[in-house]
């Protein structure tokens, strides 16, 4: 209630307010005119004199007659006043006046008799400009309609923020009747919104003035109790003619229907971005446990909370997986990626252990169907089905799991595995938005694990070939110290053709050799094996080495156009000599005591395989102590760093003559071979021992 409205108590006096305008009275201009029974001017205001254009003194003790009417209305003028006077009853209408500058215009009458308390009457007449009138009816009308039947929420506060006009649309919003409103506010009538904010809106406006513009807010009302509903609200401040401010007039519009199609719309603007983004990052590598990964982390978090990656344990060894109704699966993790620190890590099997999922569990039951499974909303009951053991049931209830879904990995029409998908920060269940979503992704993820897988299965068939094919040799042989390495390439990369050898000749000499046959994969391996053979076979006759890498470069020749490098040396402890030739490999390090690391200068040769070039030998002085490293392109070239740069880090490996063999050889793999290389390492150490 506002202060106008409060009631005024016994021996108070009522609130005064300035003088002057106060508000439609002031609009109106009514004039007040009080005639005697004989129709005498007794009391004449100063809206009158405005009205009639007769100042008071002039009008004041005239018939009203004969200066308000024009002679052709005198009559009917008169039987008015008349009737007034002896019926008491009031009459009102429009009636043309005469003005004193001869005008004439209309006007609306309000005429009532008056008693004084000594029984005398007096007629009153209240006056008021017709076209004014009518402006307002028509003002008052069409605002009154434009609120009763506006479509959107309409309403005034007074000062104290109390209702004081509701319209229909408003109360339709709220739920609540119009007239429960008045006298209430909106903190009394609906708790389901931010009451502090909406006040504090309220009062900002009522202070400064300044409206406020479509300002958002969210909760619920009686309307629609289970459900949250969007608004723009509008709020302005509302002051009479005198600038007396009277209240806050508002507007509500529902937007939930708009809120809820541009949610909709940006959530498809970001699926439609995450499936692009899944495109650039899964499959980046041929290598299966980071295509696992990157699913997972494409996953996490604007799908899931908790994402894991597994696969069948027949699938990872090459053979198709066919589970009955009561089988159970037999699960390797790949790939596990949570959004948040959460209990639901440690109820996840970590990557690379397999597990046991029974036939009633619901990952079991993903990957036997072929088809998804999804719990929308996970009750405790559901959890046993959804963890691999009654511990990580409980884990995954501490850790609020309330959503899940599974969805097959498939490629190439065989079940490979499932993507597993937990929700436990994310307080939106499951929907089939996120289904069709998290369908998209597992089919394309899928085709480049299944890629991934078969590759890993060549990779590790041409890696098991080469490392058969490589040679087990004492660490002592023929005078000299022997250690060796082969490092295979990173992961995502085919098994190369490199390979070394130590052969023990006659009259204790030893042939070491080191060689890299160009290409990769089974192919790569095969023919490494076939020039290891022949060198093999072609040092027991006890070549000079320029005449083996002859033979060798003809048999390459006849191998399917394969080329190789080839470094090939004959160690004689008699002679404390080493003699070598080289077939465009790279040169050898000879380690010295008092001497810094050197490369050999060797006449670099042709490949093995181009023909008809000749080699030559190169003779090297080796005395006991001495130490020459073979090794194969792969330690030291890489795409970021020019070769001398990385030969000069070798050499500076190998400032420590005294360094055992088998440390030197690890930390030259360890500093030098770069996790991600793309190619293979072969690496031969061989120390000259003294005499015996």
């Amino acid at each position: 209630m506002s202060a106008a409205e409060r009631p005024v108590s016994e021996g108070q006096e009522p609130e005064r307010g300035p003088l002057g305008p106060s508000g439609l009275l002031d609009v109106l201009g009514v004039a007040s005119v009080v005639l005697d029974v004989e129709g005498r001017i007794v009391l004449w205001s100063p809206q009158a004199e405005e009205l009639f254009g007769y100042p008071a003194r002039e009008a004041l003790g005239q018939y009203a007659a004969r200066i308000m009417v024009h002679e052709q209305h005198l009559d009917l003028v008169v039987k008015l006043f008349s009737d007034v006077m002896e019926t008491g009853q009031g009459w009102a209408g429009a009636f043309p006046i005469r003005r004193k500058d001869g005008s004439t215009r209309l006007v609306e009458f309000r005429n009532m008799r008056l008693l004084d308390d000594e029984g005398d009457v007096y007629a009153l007449g209240l006056c008021a400009d017709q076209t004014t009138v009518r402006r307002l009816e028509r003002d008052v009308a069409l605002s009154t309609r434009t609120i009763a039947q506006a479509p959107i929420g309409l309403a005034v506060l007074d000062t104290d923020l109390r209702y004081v006009s509701v319209n229909q649309a408003l109360a339709e919003l709220n739920g609540i009747p119009a007239e429960d409103h008045i006298g209430h506010t909106p903190r009394e009538l609906l708790p389901g919104i931010d009451a502090d904010a909406i006040e504090a809106a309220l009062r900002d406006v009522l202070r400064t003035g300044d409206p406020l513009i479509n300002q958002r807010i969210v909760g619920r009302t009686p309307a629609d109790p289970d459900r949250e509903h969007f608004w723009t609200i509008s709020l302005y401040r509302l002051e009479d003619t005198a600038g007396t401010v009277l209240g806050v007039a508002g507007m509500a519009v529902d937007i939930t229907e708009q809120h809820q199609a541009a949610v909709e719309a940006e959530t498809a603007r970001r699926r439609l971005a995450l499936i692009a983004d899944a495109s650039a990052r899964i499959g980046t590598t041929l290598d299966l446990d980071r295509t696992a990964h990157e699913l997972a982390d494409v996953a996490v978090p604007e799908l899931a909370d908790v994402a894991a990656v597994d696969l069948l344990e027949t699938v990872m060894e090459g053979r198709r997986s066919s589970l009955g109704p009561t089988e159970s699966a037999v699960i390797r993790a790949l790939a596990v990626q949570v959004g948040h620190a959460t209990e639901a890590l440690d109820a996840a099997d970590p990557p690379g252990q397999v597990a046991r999922y029974g036939p009633d569990r619901l990952v079991t039951e993903c990957v036997r169907t072929a088809a998804p499974v999804m719990v929308a909303r996970v009750e405790e009951s559901d959890l046993p089905r959804i963890a691999r053991s009654p511990e990580a049931a409980v884990q995954l209830g501490r850790a609020g799991v309330h959503s899940y879904l599974a969805v097959p990995l498939i490629a190439r029409g065989e079940v490979l595995g499932a993507l597993d998908l937990k929700r436990t920060r994310n307080p939106l269940p499951f929907s089939e938005d996120d289904l069709l979503l998290a369908r998209e992704l597992a089919a394309r993820a899928a085709v480049q694990i299944d890629n991934a897988r078969w590759y890993q299965n060549a990779r590790d068939t041409a890696l098991t070939l080469q490392r058969s094919l490589l040679p087990s040799h004492p660490p002592v042989t023929g005078g000299l110290e022997v250690a060796s390495r082969y490092q295979p390439a990173g992961a995502s990369a085919e098994v190369g053709g490199d390979w070394f050898d130590v052969i023990p000749l006659e009259d204790g000499k030893t042939a070491l050799v080191v060689g890299d046959v160009m290409g990769s994969g089974i192919d790569a391996a095969t023919t490494m094996g076939r020039l290891r053979t022949a060198t093999h076979t072609l040092a027991s006759l006890d070549l000079e080495p320029t005449r083996l890498l002859e033979h060798l470069d003809k048999i390459t020749e006849g191998l399917d156009h394969s080329i190789a490098t080839c470094v090939y040396a004959v160690h004689d402890p008699r002679l404390r000599q080493c003699r070598i030739a080289n077939a465009w490999h790279l040169p050898p390090v000879r380690v010295r005591h008092g001497h810094a690391p050197e490369l050999l200068e060797l006449p670099t040769g042709a490949p093995l395989g181009v023909g008809g070039v000749a080699f030559s030998t190169t003779t090297v002085d080796l005395e006991p102590g001495d130490q020459l490293v073979f090794y194969t392109d792969g330690l030291v070239e890489t795409r970021q760093h020019p070769l001398d740069e990385r030969l000069d880090a070798l050499l500076e490996l190998l400032d420590d003559p005294d360094r055992p063999l088998e440390e030197c050889c690890d930390l030259l793999l360890r500093t030098l071979h770069q996790p991600d290389n793309s190619d293979d390492v072969a690496l031969l150490i061989a120390r000259v021992l003294p005499p015996s």
